[in-house]
């Protein structure tokens, strides 16, 4: 990806470079649901802050550990509703209690460079196989020599078995095995948002690594956009071997027009 798309995504709540909150915390799914819960859909970024610091909705012991939660959420989400990655990641977060894991995760995948380096890997690995933190260590330190000490590499390596583990893609407490999350409509047009922020369209839509992260045939995918489009969560037209994606009232005609800009250099 070149640095000029980069610069048109940032402006859509996407996220670049070599650091990410992974390198000390997982995605905190916990924290996000709670913080939702307290919080309406349309409230400015400010309130995130206010019930995060001022009212400690999270329950954090001191005024230093609300200020790193603020911290580190405002890193993995933007909690702020002036990038669309966010809006829709909000507008979706109450349809369907059991996406919010896989919505959690897109949204941390596509603003955190250090969690996305770890998606190749996870993938690779066959359900039932058995990743152990040893194995996240090898990864992690063949994709980042001599920036992590000892200590530094096994926390990294947690936090990210951690979110895995939180999205479904790891069960098991201690002895950690490869498993498949459920896909529900709802996750699957998040992940269709991401590839669209990025300027894909009809069937590159459902061929771009967001959509690659989930599990299912082609044809159990499509099954869920329709599902998808009858609830009226986009738009989804399939026939004669075209395809077609949309997303009304997503996007200002602002960011539109960004989104267009970027496809031209993908």
């Amino acid at each position: 990806m070149s640095p000029f798309q980069e610069e048109l995504l940032t402006k859509l709540g996407f996220r670049f470079g070599l650091n990410g909150p992974h390198a000390a915390r997982t995605m905190m799914l916990e924290d996000l649901q709670a913080l939702f819960a307290h919080v309406p859909a349309g409230a400015p970024r400010a309130e995130y802050a206010n019930q995060i610091v001022a009212l400690n909705v999270l329950g954090k012991p001191t005024k230093k550990a609300r200020e790193l939660a603020l911290r580190h959420l405002t890193l993995l989400y933007s909690l702020d509703p002036m990038f669309p990655l966010f809006r829709a990641l909000r507008r979706l977060w109450d349809v369907d209690h059991s996406a919010q894991p896989l919505l959690a995760l897109l949204a941390s995948l596509a603003r955190d460079p250090l969690l996305k380096r770890t998606q190749e890997f996870i993938l690779s690995r066959p359900v039932g196989a058995v990743v152990a933190r040893i194995d996240w260590e090898a990864r992690l330190a063949a994709d980042h020599q001599d920036r992590f000490s000892p200590a530094s590499l096994k926390s990294f390596a947690q936090n990210v078995a951690g979110t895995w583990t939180a999205a479904g893609f790891l069960s098991g407490r201690v002895r950690k095995s490869r498993s498949n999350p459920e896909v529900s409509p709802v996750a699957l047009v998040f992940a269709l948002f991401l590839g669209h922020l990025e300027g894909l369209s009809g069937q590159r839509l459902f061929a771009s690594d967001w959509i690659n992260l989930l599990p299912g045939s082609p044809g159990e995918l499509e099954a869920l956009a329709n599902s998808a489009s009858h609830r009226g969560l986009l738009v989804f037209l399939n026939g004669g071997g075209v395809k077609e994606v949309r997303f009304p009232e997503y996007l200002t005609q602002e960011e539109e027009q960004i989104r267009l800009e970027g496809s031209h250099v993908i």
